[in-house]
């Protein structure tokens, strides 16, 4: 029978030199597929991100990458197939794929090119097999057509379909992607979506975002992170259900809005047709108020409403 690998994070810190405290105790367990990472700008998932990703150190903690089959003779892994991201980088890099927030391209540069480079620097030394696994990754992720072309002349969803292509290399069994669909149009996102949706079937990719319809979208499982602490885990169908009942909405003019705020929970406002749609967060419901089906936004926001207020 298949093992299934699963990262197992247990009380990691990280505080800069400038006293700024990225993560403070983090604990997660990430099982195969798609598993959502949110949290506003600053929250500390970047950091999250690249400590698994080992580009940098953590202050204290552990993260085990276990269930690792087929892998007999990897660096660091024990007999129960669990390896020690943050001792043995070697290691896990064998076994990742990254696209970090900021993914850079030589814009004069085929995506051919660029990418059996990359598959170079991976360790496929075989010109034949790497020429075999370009080909094949650049048709899956839709760009073969295009292989010829510089990627200075790539659109920004075609950039992180490419930037997709290079984290697949080399089979891994842990991908990371780092706020990947900011920026992209209606269609581009849809299309890296579906892209996701399939990779993550059989392996762990971590979304970090701050885009509540992305993990909405894909995610089976999912974490709110803010000021370095995870708030919420858990799936986005019960952490939906756990609010059900404390989400009003109201119609109001935009004038009210302050008043509004100084006596109820506000956790969201939106301008539509001239008025403004406020949803607050309330054990009870508020007069004048009618109850909505909470959305994963719902969650998001009433869960950093509930952590500021405490």
């Amino acid at each position: 029978m298949a093992i299934s690998p699963e990262l197992r994070i247990d009380k990691l810190s990280k505080t800069y030199p400038n006293g700024v405290q990225a993560l403070c105790d983090v604990s997660l367990t990430i099982p195969t597929g798609m598993f959502g990472l949110l949290g506003p700008n600053g929250a500390g998932k970047s950091t999250l991100m690249r400590t698994i990703a080992t580009l940098q150190e953590a202050d204290s903690g552990s993260i085990i990458l276990d269930g690792l089959d087929g892998l007999d003779g990897l660096d660091g892994l024990d007999g129960l197939g669990g390896l020690d991201v943050l001792r043995r980088k070697d290691g896990v890099r064998r076994v990742l794929g990254y696209l970090p927030q900021e993914f850079g391209v030589y814009p004069r540069v085929s995506a051919e090119g660029l990418l059996d480079h990359f598959a170079t620097l991976k360790g496929i030394a075989d010109r034949r097999l790497r020429k075999e696994t370009v080909a094949a990754l650049l048709q899956r992720v839709n760009l073969y057509d295009v292989r010829k072309q510089n990627l200075g002349t790539f659109s920004g969803g075609m950039r992180q379909r490419f930037g997709i292509a290079q984290a697949l290399l080399g089979n891994p069994q842990l991908i990371i992607v780092d706020e990947p669909t900011a920026g992209l149009d209606p269609g581009e996102r849809v299309r890296f979506h579906n892209l996701l949706a399939e990779i993550g079937e059989n392996v762990i990719v971590i979304l970090s975002t701050h885009i509540v319809e992305d993990v909405s979208d894909l995610c089976s499982r999912m974490a709110i992170i803010s000021h370095g602490r995870v708030l919420a885990f858990g799936e986005p169908s019960q952490r939906m259900a756990n609010v059900e009942g404390k989400i009003w909405r109201r119609v109001i003019d935009k004038g009210d809005l302050p008043l509004l705020q100084n006596g109820h929970a506000v956790i969201s406002t939106r301008l539509t047709a001239g008025k403004t749609v406020v949803h607050v967060f309330s054990e009870e419901r508020p007069a004048g108020f009618e109850a909505v089906n909470p959305s994963l936004e719902d969650v998001y926001f009433s869960t950093l409403h509930v952590a500021e207020a405490a």
